[in-house]
């Protein structure tokens, strides 16, 4: 897989914001055939930066309503916590 191919998306959440605000670390979605060392790489790679450690999740398919009778099935994805070393930060999520 291409580097561009394993980092889908960052996630910009409350929750993201104050984890890389106060523990350098950053959420991004991943390609669900990815795995902690491609992910490592991966960010290494097109950020510029040292990862120390990458936190890995599958979060479950579920799901949801539009109006009354519509159910809707979110597709399974799975999410990367990645770590960076002290005093290195990504600049994409500054400002946001």
């Amino acid at each position: 897989m291409n580097v561009y191919e394993i980092v889908k998306r960052p996630i910009s959440t409350e929750k993201s914001g104050i984890l890389s605000d106060y523990y350098d670390q950053y959420v991004f979605e991943v390609d669900r055939r990815a795995n902690k060392i491609q992910v490592k790489e991966a960010v290494e790679k097109v950020f510029d930066v040292d990862v120390i450690s990458v936190n890995i999740m599958n979060m479950p398919a579920k799901r949801g309503r539009f109006g009354r009778r519509l159910i809707v099935r979110k597709s399974a994805w799975k999410k990367a916590v990645v770590t960076l070393a002290p005093g290195q930060r990504i600049e994409f999520f500054e400002g946001v």
